[in-house]
């Protein structure tokens, strides 16, 4: 049996990061919870995650920081619930997959998750 795909989530809102990692659960995914950019960065999670959900604003390294600090190598889902566009354009030259607004749809994150998984 293949492992199941790893989704890594990071996300500073104590309530939401569990949400979103009992959600990909729920996906059929294994998903592993992380407070911010750094404690992501700290384990080996970067090299075993198949695809990350993001912040876009998380103390210290931001979302999009972080994506620029990844590159292209790993599928990326950055969440915000700012609206500039300057966001988006940023997001877009990081190699960002996706750019979901809060509140998004699960439907939405799901499209884009199997997106990641199928890039």
């Amino acid at each position: 049996m293949l492992p199941k795909p790893l989704i890594a989530i990071v996300e500073d809102d104590e309530s939401l990061r569990p949400a979103l990692v009992g959600l990909v659960r729920s996906m059929g995914y294994d998903g592993e919870g992380f407070a911010s950019a750094e404690a992501f960065l700290e384990g080996d999670a970067a090299s075993r995650a198949n695809c990350l959900v993001s912040d876009f604003q998380l103390p210290g390294i931001s979302g999009l920081d972080l994506a620029d600090r990844l590159g292209v190598g790993l599928p990326i889902i950055l969440v915000t619930a700012r609206t500039e566009k300057s966001i988006e354009d940023r997001a877009k030259e990081s190699g960002v997959l996706c750019l979901l607004r809060k509140p998004f749809e699960i439907d939405a994150l799901a499209g884009c998750i199997r997106r990641a998984l199928d890039s």
